[in-house]
């Protein structure tokens, strides 16, 4: 079972940065499906290095898209994008480490952590975005 379910509602309205959110949601419901069929460490490992890894890529394009379009509240979301990097950087290091599993409250924390920032922040610069006519 998918961790997260992509919808409309979830889009930003800018294509970049919607199909970014996809390839996020795709990495979180791989995750998912991993730990939930019992995959070794090195998997799950793998896949939640390559989630954060990924964030981190995608938190740089949306605040170059941002910064590029003169976007107002760039400073708050680089933020929380830098306080988002370093809670995902330190569950990461934790797991490699073997100080924790990926467990469900894992799972709801990733899951919690896309679906606010997409809906909450995240929507916010692409309604901006979209009334400077990007797309």
């Amino acid at each position: 079972m998918a961790a997260f379910n992509w919808s409309d509602k979830y889009s930003v309205n800018v294509a970049e940065m919607d199909a970014q959110h996809k390839k996020l949601v795709g990495l979180l419901n791989e995750l998912d499906e991993a730990m939930s069929q019992g995959k070794g460490r090195t998997i799950v490992g793998r896949i939640l290095s390559g989630l954060v890894d990924y964030a981190a890529t995608h938190f740089r394009d949306e605040e170059s898209l941002m910064e590029r379009h003169g976007f107002a509240d760039i400073e708050a979301h680089k933020a929380l994008h830098d306080k988002l990097t370093a809670q995902a950087t330190s569950l990461n290091a934790e797991f490699q480490a073997g100080s924790i599993s990926v467990t469900i409250d894992t799972m709801n924390f990733l899951t919690n952590w896309l679906t606010d920032h997409i809906l909450g922040t995240d929507s916010r610069y692409g309604a901006y975005l979209n009334g400077k006519g990007i797309y």
